[in-house]
């Protein structure tokens, strides 16, 4: 009888295992999610030289601790393996278009914000302190026949993509007068680390590449963002965050006759201060367009 119960349990496992399989994303819902998978991107509304009464750039900070910028930085990723099937961070959805070649990036990033710089292959591998070396490691195994013995091992330090916790928008504000609006249009997107190479910390922020964001927009557009509202039917991509700005930032520089930043000039609160003032005064050009 109680061989009779083993074969039983036995052939059940079996068949269990048999039939198991590996659950895609789509499993894990009660529907079948297709609203963004072939989304196209919202063209910019046509926009000439002759059009444009006034324009000026504009350097931003988001800082991903903020509670409105969490989508951006959630969920977190160790650099080996993706936390959840339905969405990324922002910064693992641009390096691994950047390490598939969808995505251009640009290097020299904390001197040259006008994408004159190509990243090379092996740039790319060393992004955030990123390296592989082979050491000699003790052979355990091999011990009892020479005390001594010693074999290469391959070592593997991964970009650690949970230090982004700032990101850096380069914009154009400018007056549309064939549509009578101040519109705003973002130029490039770069990941800001507060660490060296080594992996310490620096006590400021500073790039690690620029992304041309109109060629990463074909990225964004199907990259999807969780909702702060904790709808999961009515998800947005990171092209929508991006279109209709709902992030926080802090203005951070102005195109200017010395191209200094704020903080070259303005320290503590009067650099925030002066922040408030660029952004007013950018609300006061577009009011003073207007005749009533």
């Amino acid at each position: 009888m109680k061989k009779l119960i083993l074969i039983l349990v036995t052939t059940t496992l079996c068949l269990v295992g048999v039939n198991a399989q590996v659950l895609t994303p789509e499993d894990n819902s009660v529907y079948k999610k297709v609203k963004y998978e072939n989304k196209t991107i919202k063209k910019y509304a046509p926009l000439r030289e002759a059009d444009v009464m006034w324009s000026r750039k504009i350097w931003r900070e988001i800082d991903l601790r903020q509670k409105i910028n969490h989508p951006f930085y959630y969920p977190e990723n160790d650099g080996m393996a993706d936390l959840t099937g339905d969405r990324k961070s922002l910064i693992d959805v641009i390096y691994s278009s950047i390490l598939e070649g969808s995505i251009t990036a640009y290097g020299n990033p904390v001197l040259d914000d006008e994408f004159r710089e190509i990243m090379s292959q092996e740039d790319i591998k060393k992004i955030g302190g990123a390296k592989q070396e082979s050491k000699s490691v003790p052979d355990w195994a091999n011990r009892e026949d020479d005390p001594n013995a010693m074999k290469d091992t391959l070592i593997i330090n991964a970009f650690d993509r949970n230090q982004v916790k700032k990101w850096r928008l380069k914009e154009e504000w400018f007056f549309d007068k064939q549509r009578s609006v101040m519109d705003v249009r973002i130029i490039g997107i770069a990941p800001l680390s507060d660490r060296d190479s080594e992996g310490d910390l620096t006590g400021s922020f500073s790039p690690l590449f620029w992304v041309y964001f109109p060629e990463a927009r074909k990225i964004l557009i199907n990259a999807e963002v969780f909702n702060l509202v904790k709808n999961n039917a009515e998800r947005r991509t990171y092209d929508d965050i991006f279109w209709k700005r709902m992030f926080g930032s802090t203005i951070t520089k102005e195109s200017s006759v010395m191209d200094r930043k704020i903080n070259q000039y303005m320290i503590g609160l009067d650099a925030l201060l002066e922040a408030e003032r660029i952004k007013t005064e950018i609300f006061n050009i577009e009011h003073d367009f207007w005749e009533y």
